[in-house]
């Protein structure tokens, strides 16, 4: 059994830092949905389980086609980053989707995060991306590491079923998903062109760009928009929460783009 002292924890426990995780190009997935989204998708490199988690989940961990570890208790808590330890935890791979490779295969709907911080929207932004059917999440500017823990969570698993770009330069970014014959509609409070009248615009494929809730898309990201839309609210709330404003934004796309292929 191995303890909170042991190498293979000792190194599995430093990848809670995001430096760690950029250097090593490894992530701790925890929890049985997540760990199994890991194994299924062949990313899980190792995984560590307490006795009782691994009788919890023998099935799960039958599955595996890597090294498992039983760990302590107290190593279990070391390897979480949550109140209450899963007790299974797995090592995985950082997958490393190219953005010019999947832009190639001409996709219709892409959410893109810009300057996305608060790793609990990122996540649910990908988990919502992942719901509508999206084909790819793309996380520029200081958007935070998907592959925090808590950006994972709230992510359902979806980080393990849609590709997540990552990728810093928003300039360049922007360029390529206009070449590969996207339009850019970015969300905008005083945005030209109110949801409700977008359906025309909406059937063609289409790149979203989010920013965050408290100051929202930089002034020239959103220039570079073909339409800067913003969404209709007859109540008194001044904004809406990014991953609210994508769920309606995305989930309007891949409505209208049904309906244009119906």
């Amino acid at each position: 059994m191995l303890t909170e002292r042991s190498a293979r924890v000792v190194a599995a426990v430093k990848l809670h830092r995001h430096v760690a995780r950029k250097r090593e190009q490894r992530f701790l997935a925890e929890g049985p949905n997540l760990v199994e989204a890991a194994i299924r998708r062949g990313l899980a490199v190792e995984v560590f389980a307490t006795e009782s988690a691994a009788q919890r989940h023998g099935e799960l961990l039958a599955s595996v086609r890597a090294p498992v570890h039983q760990v302590s208790d107290r190593a279990a808590k070391a390897l979480s980053d949550t109140v209450t330890p899963a007790g299974l935890v797995a090592v995985c791979t950082v997958p490393e989707p190219d953005l010019g490779g999947l832009l190639a295969d001409a996709p219709h709907l892409v959410a893109v995060a810009v300057g996305i911080g608060e790793p609990g929207n990122a996540g649910t932004l990908i988990r919502i991306a992942d719901a509508t059917g999206a084909s790819l999440v793309v996380l520029t500017g200081n958007s935070v590491d998907p592959y925090n823990g808590k950006c994972l969570r709230a992510s359902a698993g979806s980080v393990f079923n849609v590709p997540v770009v990552v990728a810093a330069d928003t300039d360049a970014v922007l360029a390529a998903l206009r070449e590969s014959g996207l339009q850019l509609l970015a969300t905008a409070l005083d945005g030209d062109l109110s949801l409700d009248d977008a359906d025309p615009v909406l059937t063609a494929p289409t790149a979203w760009l989010f920013g965050p809730e408290s100051h929202g898309l930089p002034a020239a990201v959103a220039a570079a928009a073909d339409h800067r839309v913003h969404i209709p609210m007859s109540g008194g709330a001044e904004s809406l929460n990014v991953a609210a404003a994508a769920a309606i934004c995305l989930y309007q796309s891949a409505r209208a783009q049904r309906g244009a292929r119906s």
